[in-house]
């Protein structure tokens, strides 16, 4: 089988990318132009650069291939236009979309996120929980994602659609903030810590991505991968605590006035493009409910999450402490 990956120099993409040499694929590693391709160093790969947000064409991209896994999107980035995330998120999918129906391809796992259903106000959350996306990227996800789906209805493309939950394990550093102050005890709770968060170990993730680009049962499916459970934050922070050895963080502070100190550096630091120290949406970590339900993807794939949150915690900080980021 051949499959392009989109976003394989990234973290979930490289993840994937050596989870499908591993098991026989043949891949094209797709990226961007001038991208660091370290994480890629010694795979049996084949190279190909596109910028998704440009209007170059993917025809070249995906000529040959049987399985496309789209994972690449513009993330949360300061100073980037709003505009540039509906170029790159939306625009970059249509046309792979529409390059892959003109070549045929046999199946297109196009990867979104559970953040286009934003807080779940009864969680756990289905796949057919409303949308209710909370900032620029979730809003370009959610359309990305509306805009596979109809074209799969519309063409008959083979497609599948996968929200993971929040992506961990070695080779992250969205995580590494949270692990260094709770190892120097810096760790501030925002408010009673009893909202939930799910989260999903890389190597389960990836498994999911590819049982959905074989499976018969997902075409024309929406699926959730996460880990086997999902937990409070004052239960996150202790298991984190647990495996960095260290106390586990006492202090409490209300979320209102965070909140609004997050808008006041939103507002400064626009003007000057630069990335601000605090953002109303990490107090939204704090205030909103992400918890969701996976049944569907071990009832019509077989998907089982094999990796426990202790384990894989327990793995990110030791990659972490490999490269001297903890102390």
């Amino acid at each position: 089988m051949n499959a392009l990956v989109t976003g394989a120099s990234g973290f979930t993409g490289s993840h994937l990318v050596r989870y499908l040499v591993a098991t026989g694929w043949r891949v094209r590693a797709l990226t961007r132009p001038g991208a660091d391709l370290r994480p890629l160093a010694g795979l049996d790969v084949e190279h190909a650069h596109l910028d998704l947000g440009d209007d170059r064409p993917a025809d070249d991209v995906v000529a040959g291939i049987d399985v496309v896994f789209h994972v690449a999107a513009l993330y949360r980035t300061e100073g980037v236009p709003r505009r540039r995330f509906w170029q790159v998120n939306v625009g970059g999918t249509r046309k792979l979309l529409e390059a892959a129906t003109r070549a045929g391809v046999g199946r297109f796992v196009h990867v979104s996120t559970v953040g286009v259903q934003g807080h779940i106000r009864r969680p756990p959350a289905t796949e057919e929980a409303p949308f209710g996306p909370g900032d620029h990227y979730q809003e370009s996800k959610r359309d990305a994602e509306i805009l596979a789906r109809e074209h799969f209805a519309r063409t008959g493309l083979a497609g599948v659609v996968i929200r993971p939950t929040a992506i961990y394990g070695p080779g992250d550093t969205r995580f590494l903030k949270l692990f260094r102050l709770i190892d120097r005890g810096r760790f501030l709770m925002l408010g009673r810590g009893d909202r939930l968060y799910h989260m999903v170990y890389v190597d389960d993730l990836v498994r999911g991505l590819a049982i959905a680009g074989v499976h018969p049962g997902a075409v024309g499916e929406v699926f959730t991968i996460g880990g086997a459970e999902y937990v409070t934050l004052n239960d996150l922070v202790r298991r984190i605590s647990a495996v960095l050895g260290r106390p586990v963080p006492r202090l409490r502070v209300p979320v209102a006035p965070v909140r609004a100190m997050g808008l006041l550096c939103e507002v400064a630091c626009r003007p000057l493009r630069i990335d601000p120290p605090l953002h109303r949406r990490r107090v939204d970590f704090f205030t909103k409910d992400r918890a969701f339900d996976i049944r569907k993807a071990r009832r019509l794939l077989g998907y089982e999450p094999t990796v426990s949150l202790d384990e894989g915690l327990a793995r990110a900080a030791a990659w972490y402490r490999e490269r001297g980021w903890l102390c």
